[in-house]
């Protein structure tokens, strides 16, 4: 039985004929179940009634201006936990490998293993009842020499002249970090997905640095577009920071994404800026709870947490004796709090304008679910097209201007006093409003970093 095993070493040169992949170079790994091979731009598609994937490859390590454009049948989609406990959705194909002169099916997944060195793993399933692995041994089945890989590779397309651009964010399967990456890609531009929690920073005078899972360095970048959830400011911040010490064009700055996530803070740079809010108080623990509520018009009033996102810490009370109680709880918590006029007519409605480099590219109307006051669309809120009014337009643009934002959703009501500004938001969600309009915000996006460029 021994003898109809092909024995590799921990590294090989091998070939996906089917693939078009004429030589790469993999780490042969049997504590690895899968297989995976390096992969960008990948999209599914239908072809003959089934599923297949396209996606693009750089075969040679260290080398991004050689892609060969790829497309396989789809065998399933999972989840694939790394060495370092990162979990990822992957899409998985079926090909047939070549190693020397043997060939038989294998399944692996793809991924983007720019962090890697080895475009391919080659793990234990794939070789199963077929490979011994001597790892004390390289390329036992031969290794092209550097003037070999050129001639094997010289007729392969050559990458896009586009931006290298990196997406800095927490979780690739976000509807709007997916878009974002596929808005850019279409746009002829190198995209990569960098998890915040992967990346770390070296500071230095000289040579400041930010490294990424597996020690590589990223210092490649032409432009960064920071996604920082509000649990991760700090610490998002830093790495966007750091990436401007860099030279990096940051599609929206550390402090302007600082302060908008600040926010008492914000509000006073709208208000200094000409804007008008809802009636608002600021407290910590306070002490005379009624005139507070009086300072507002009383009840029904909105209380809220200094640090709350997405809705959440945002309570309605619609008495003097629910605010109070509200108000108490929260004092029990030590917590900073806003107290705002509640703006009856809204219905709950608002109404959330996206504006990107200056400009209003899309709106919605959103409007709570029965029983809800809180429009946001993460509970449950509904999204409609909206035509929005020219002093609601200038009012968003100023808002982004005030914040310094490049990109910002601004959140606006409609009160018999006019249009009043809620919140500033620095990273908002595309999917509600991709969705109601049907307009391409994520090139939008994109383009405002073309602009920058002068593309």
């Amino acid at each position: 039985m021994l003898q109809n095993k092909v024995i590799l070493g921990s590294e090989e040169w091998c070939s996906f004929p089917e693939l078009g992949i004429p030589t790469i170079k993999a780490r042969v790994d049997s504590g690895a179940k899968t297989s995976a091979m390096h992969a960008i731009n990948i999209a599914p598609f239908i072809k003959n009634d089934a599923n297949w994937v396209k996606f693009d490859i750089n075969p040679i390590q260290n080398n991004i201006k050689t892609i060969i454009h790829c497309e396989a049948p789809l065998v399933d989609k999972r989840i694939v936990k790394s060495s370092s406990g990162f979990r990822e959705h992957r899409y998985v194909i079926q090909t047939h490998l070549k190693i020397g002169d043997i060939k038989w099916p294998i399944e692996m997944t793809l991924t983007n293993r720019d962090s890697m060195g080895f475009r391919m793993l080659l793990g234990r399933e794939a070789m199963s009842g077929r490979v011994l692995v001597d790892p004390e041994e390289k390329y036992l089945l031969g290794q092209p020499s550097p003037e070999a890989l050129k001639e094997l590779y010289q007729n392969s397309e050559k990458a896009t002249s586009g931006l290298r651009i990196g997406l800095l964010a927490s979780n690739p399967e976000l509807y709007s970090n997916k878009r974002i990456m596929e808005a850019g890609e279409m746009r002829g531009h190198e995209m990569h997905f960098l998890n915040i929690k992967e990346c770390y920073m070296k500071l230095d005078a000289k040579t400041p640095e930010i490294h990424y899972r597996g020690g590589k360095i990223l210092n490649q970048f032409d432009a960064i577009i920071p996604r920082i959830r509000p649990s991760i400011t700090f610490y998002g911040c830093a790495l966007t920071r750091q990436f401007e010490a860099l030279k990096v064009f940051v599609l929206n700055s550390a402090s302007a994404i600082t302060q908008s996530r600040d926010k008492l803070y914000s509000l006073q740079l709208l208000l200094n800026s000409g804007i008008d809010i809802p009636t608002t108080g600021f407290a910590n623990s306070p002490l005379d709870t009624d005139n507070l509520i009086k300072m507002v018009g009383g009840s029904p009033l909105i209380v809220k947490l200094l640090e709350g996102t997405q809705g959440k810490g945002v309570v309605l009370a619609e008495t003097k004796k629910a605010a109070e109680s509200v108000i108490n709880a929260f004092k029990s918590l030590n917590a900073n709090i806003l107290v705002q006029e509640f703006i009856k007519e809204a219905n709950g409605k608002d109404i959330r304008c996206f504006v990107i480099d200056g400009k209003v590219v899309a709106a919605i109307q959103r409007e709570a679910m029965p029983g809800e006051f809180r429009a946001n669309i993460h509970l449950g809120g509904t999204a409609s097209v909206i035509k929005v009014t020219a002093e609601e337009k200038k009012i968003a643009i100023k808002a982004a201007k005030a914040m310094d934002l490049k990109v910002a959703g601004v959140d606006i009501i409609r009160s018999s006093k006019g249009p009043l500004l809620l919140e500033v938001n620095s990273s908002p969600g595309l999917e509600g409003i991709e969705g109601a309009t049907n307009k391409d915000v994520a090139g939008e996006m994109i383009k405002a970093i073309e602009k920058n460029f002068k593309l």
